[in-house]
């Protein structure tokens, strides 16, 4: 649910956060880490343009291989990750460990999950993706065998199952891709919570540099010695046939991706967004 703001001052006119329902208590020490404040630089030098520390955070570790099998965990919490746009839940499971996974919609405190071979097709369990029936939604998609989950980790994002072929099943991406993965590879049903962070707005540019953005503008209001495009008095063009980037190479027809990732994989490309 979004929640908007009497616009009592030009910050909060804009503004609109996200209710999470979740619980208030503090996250379980075992499971934390301190965040290095280093976002951006190295050794004092902006490495990483647009980038800063941000506010203090504790990392959570979030279990993604789901490899405690057929040990049944119960739902304890349901948290706020200032590292992540979806919730994560704690779970304790029957032998006094304690883990953390991603939320998916409709798992509540209480409910119990399960990694198994025969898991049922419960929201919150895992399983192979040759036991999950087509047209199931599902997230935290292995690429890899035991590799942990990699793909459809965003909040309210998930991937349709599409078919199996062999030892291969076709799975439509968020992105519209439909790629081929293993069948022994694993996946989380059920779809990821929060569906409605894309809707919220930070409202004024305190809230992103708390989250660790910096300013970002164009290369032709920099500097010479900061941008190719930069250098000039007024702003009627960049003065060369091409835009660049900063390090002056061209910055638009050339493709970028490496043509050592192979697409074999690819049943289906993407979708062009405009």
């Amino acid at each position: 649910m979004i929640k908007s703001y009497k616009p009592t001052s030009a910050g909060i006119r804009f503004r609109k956060t996200l209710v999470k329902d979740i619980s208030k208590v503090k996250p379980e020490k075992s499971l934390l880490k301190p965040l290095k404040g280093s976002a951006g630089r190295n050794k004092g030098k902006v490495s990483v343009r647009h980038k800063q520390r941000g506010a203090k955070k504790y990392y959570r570790f979030i279990d993604f291989k789901r490899n405690k099998q057929n040990i049944l965990g119960k739902v304890a919490t349901l948290e706020h990750d200032p590292n992540r746009n979806c919730n994560i839940a704690l779970i304790h499971y029957i032998d006094g460990e304690k883990r953390y996974i991603l939320v998916p919609q409709g798992l509540k405190i209480g409910d119990q999950v399960l990694s198994a071979q025969d898991a049922t097709l419960e929201v919150g369990n895992c399983l192979p993706l040759s036991r999950i029936p087509l047209g199931t939604k599902i997230h935290n998609i292995e690429i890899n065998p035991q590799g942990g989950g990699h793909l459809v980790r965003g909040a309210g994002t998930s991937a349709t199952l599409m078919a199996k072929e062999g030892n291969y099943v076709n799975i439509r991406l968020p992105s519209g891709e439909v790629k081929k993965f293993l069948d022994r590879c694993s996946a989380t049903i059920g779809e990821l919570s929060n569906p409605d962070f894309r809707n919220a707005r930070a409202g004024k540019a305190g809230i992103k540099r708390h989250l660790g953005s910096r300013p970002e503008v164009r290369g032709v209001v920099m500097g010479v010695h900061r941008h190719p495009h930069g250098g000039s008095y007024s702003t009627t063009g960049i003065g060369m046939p091409s835009p660049k980037t900063p390090w002056g190479k061209k910055a638009r027809g050339v493709k970028t991706r490496k043509r050592a990732y192979t697409n074999k994989f690819v049943v289906t490309k993407r979708l062009k967004r405009r």
